[in-house]
């Protein structure tokens, strides 16, 4: 009963504790970036960098959320299913800071991505490094956390792979394909080539938000990138039960594997 009263934030904060993910908050140019962590072995030398969804940015067709904090955190209980060190790096002004100095419902809805927001999630992830020195980073992002992966890790040096579970890699063409208004003020991926680490961009065939038939041509574009279309799967359905051969295929190809 009381969870059920519980704000989003609560209860992403809840299903975190359950699966034994310890929280961390980062500040990073005046934002507060509520995180989780996952430790491996000392001798790990690779990151796992969990990027989740947009949430909830809009209430209805007209109203923008109060609090965009997701309500399905997919990536969160991926990760828990990960055996490798990882971080669930949230956004500004998400899991229950949607009212902090600084914030706006602009930074959820048309400026989600955002150099500002970008800009804080980068330097909020080179803080933790600077006290967890790994060698190599991979993005993992679905829908548009998948965006943010890509846009992110182009940042690192160190980036080593990115993999995007039905990812959002062209905001134009992905709000142009749904009638939506562009996200103005919204940094594109599609405008970033990537670097010299490989892309594996995964799709359900049955997802009528980054349909296939009209993301599988962006991502041709970009050097690097794998597209691997999962028969029957959607939007949300059913990346728990493919979750650990997709970090089969990632393992094998990363340094030293």
């Amino acid at each position: 009963m009381l969870l059920s009263c519980a704000s989003p934030a609560q209860k992403l904060l809840q299903q975190a504790t359950d699966l034994g993910l310890p929280r961390q908050t980062f500040t990073a140019d005046g934002f507060q970036l509520e995180s989780h962590t996952k430790d491996g072995k000392p001798t790990d030398k690779i990151l796992h960098v969990y990027l989740e969804g947009d949430g909830l940015p809009w209430a209805s067709e007209t109203s923008i959320s109060t609090d965009p904090t997701p309500r399905n955190p997919l990536m969160l209980r991926l990760m828990a299913l990960d055996a490798s060190p990882s971080l669930y790096l949230g956004r500004p002004c998400y899991n229950g800071h949607a009212e902090d100095t600084g914030c706006s419902p602009l930074l959820w809805t048309h400026r989600r991505y955002s150099p500002e927001v970008v800009d804080a999630m980068a330097n909020g992830l080179a803080g933790y490094l600077r006290t967890h020195p790994y060698s190599c980073l991979v993005f993992m992002g679905h829908s548009g956390g998948g965006a943010l992966a890509l846009l992110l890790a182009q940042r690192f040096h160190t980036t080593c792979a990115v993999v995007t579970l039905a990812g959002n890699a062209d905001i134009d063409i992905w709000a142009d394909w749904h009638g939506y208004n562009r996200l103005e003020g919204s940094l594109n991926p599609s405008q970033f080539a990537g670097g010299h680490y490989p892309e594996f961009h995964y799709l359900g065939s049955k997802d009528k938000t980054i349909p296939p038939s009209i993301f599988q041509s962006v991502l041709h574009k970009r050097p690097n990138a794998r597209i691997i279309i999962i028969p029957e799967f959607d939007h949300v359905c059913c990346w728990e039960d493919h979750w650990q051969t997709i970090l089969e295929t990632l393992i094998k190809s990363l340094p030293d594997h």
